[in-house]
């Protein structure tokens, strides 16, 4: 029996060759990665922007008038004329508090500014002060962080999804995240594109097998959001389970033999060792860490970002306890509607017109029905790691309602869990009908900025 000869050295590339090869694929999927991530962000931040200037334009003196009440437009409106036209439209509501904060600072003890982290506003005062530091640069730098982050953010979740699920599903995954009702508040003065760049980087450095990279994604995550520790979680169980690296899952003759119990018992053994790198994610608390030392420091009080909270009217009520009083805010919006009455009220009134608020807790009751099917499909077609993580991150705002709109700003929370978009641009991809969803998801941002940009609450 002869063996077959292995081809000689000469008709093998050299090592050089190889390595070459090798760097120009890379490069030559990176820059696939940027153009699909401008491509998306170019023409959906333009559109938002579009319609956003237009619709604050149309509404003129009634924007003015509900703006008295909630804005300071020192720091929201600083350029006056047609600077203000381009620049103010999406600069409403909680963009007031990180304004403030990036040309302010954060006032006295007990201010509700403590519940809005530094990262953001921070940096946002750093861009600005190398244009003049005033209120204006302010601005400007506060929109450049936001969308810089944003873009970057496509970038690393392209990439992670071409990983994950392969290269077709990447481009509908940015799709669909950038034409998501909420994905309006990735190109405004929030803080929302920061944090997904962080948890995406997280993910993606972990994947990758960076460590340090990954522990010090998860710091700038805490530094910018309470809920960026909840990271940590995701990251052990990349660290012990993976997928990581080269990680396939093993041939069906090399699974373990046996009873289902036995089977359930060999897959909780971690698939990787624990090793000094692991040390890293000790940085994740850091951000956190770091501000609560200021205000211990400042005003006394370490933890006062969360006391703050109870002037937001957030508080504990329960493992997500919030569900369910969103589903009973939803069933009495309905009979408001159905009344279509303003003098009985059959809930217990936010602030602003009792049909609007019904309305709005109908519609926050199904973005949370979306988010439940979203984390059982995360869950079943992604690695454990990343449903890990949406359950963890959903627990947070459903445990802690707001008392009068108990799933106010869900749509928001939801908007930066990219494993959301990365299980439905593979379910829509399989069925075919990914533009069809981003159309119809298209037209609700829409509707959503057209909203945000007159000062009316939506998410």
């Amino acid at each position: 029996m002869t063996q077959e000869a292995s081809p000689p050295a000469a008709a093998r590339p050299p090592a050089a060759a190889r390595a070459a090869l090798a760097r120009a694929w890379a490069q030559a999927r990176e820059s696939e990665a940027l153009r699909a991530a401008w491509r998306a962000f170019a023409w959906s931040r333009s559109a938002i922007l579009l319609v956003a200037v237009f619709a604050a334009l149309s509404a003129g003196q009634v924007v003015r008038d509900d703006a008295s009440r909630f804005d300071i437009p020192a720091v929201t409106a600083p350029f006056g004329g047609a600077g203000d036209i381009a620049a103010s439209p999406l600069a409403r509501w909680d963009a007031v508090w990180y304004l403030s904060i990036a040309n302010h600072g954060y006032g006295g003890a007990d201010s509700p500014r403590h519940a809005f982290l530094p990262l953001y506003p921070l940096l946002a005062r750093g861009v600005g002060e190398l244009g003049g530091g005033g209120p204006g640069a302010v601005l400007i730098g506060a929109y450049a962080v936001a969308l810089a982050a944003f873009l970057a953010a496509l970038v690393l979740l392209y990439r992670l999804t071409a990983l994950e699920l392969g290269r077709r599903v990447a481009w509908p995954a940015l799709l669909l995240l950038c034409t998501f009702p909420a994905s309006l508040y990735f190109g405004a003065p929030y803080s929302e594109s920061v944090f997904l760049l962080c948890s995406v980087g997280a993910f993606y450095a972990a994947r990758t097998g960076r460590w340090a990279w990954a522990g010090a994604a998860v710091a700038a995550a805490s530094g910018t959001r309470s809920a960026g520790i909840l990271l940590l979680l995701p990251m052990a169980a990349v660290y012990l389970y993976g997928p990581r690296g080269g990680d396939v899952d093993p041939p069906p003759d090399r699974r373990p033999a046996g009873s289902r119990a036995r089977r359930a018992l060999a897959s909780m053994r971690p698939r990787h060792p624990i090793r000094a790198d692991v040390l890293w994610l000790a940085l994740g608390p850091l951000g956190l860490a770091a501000y609560a030392t200021y205000l211990g420091i400042a005003f006394g009080d370490p933890l006062s970002f969360s006391h703050v909270q109870e002037l937001w009217n957030r508080s504990f009520a329960g493992p997500f306890v919030g569900a369910w009083d969103g589903a009973s805010a939803a069933f009495d919006g309905v009979r408001q509607l159905l009344s279509g009455s303003r003098e009985t009220v059959y809930f217990e009134q936010a602030a602003g017109d009792p049909l609007r608020i019904a309305a709005q807790n109908v519609l926050l009751l199904g973005f949370l029905a979306f988010a439940v099917v979203a984390a059982i499909g995360v869950l079943r077609r992604l690695p454990l790691a990343y449903g890990l993580y949406v359950v963890a991150a959903l627990a947070l705002p459903l445990s802690y309602p707001v008392a009068a709109q108990p799933l106010m700003s869900l749509p928001r929370f939801v908007a930066v869990l990219f494993p959301v978009f990365m299980w439905l641009a593979a379910v829509c991809e399989e069925r075919r009908i990914v533009e069809r969803v981003a159309v119809a998801s298209a037209i609700v941002l829409g509707l959503f900025v057209t909203q945000f940009a007159t000062w009316h609450w939506v998410a």
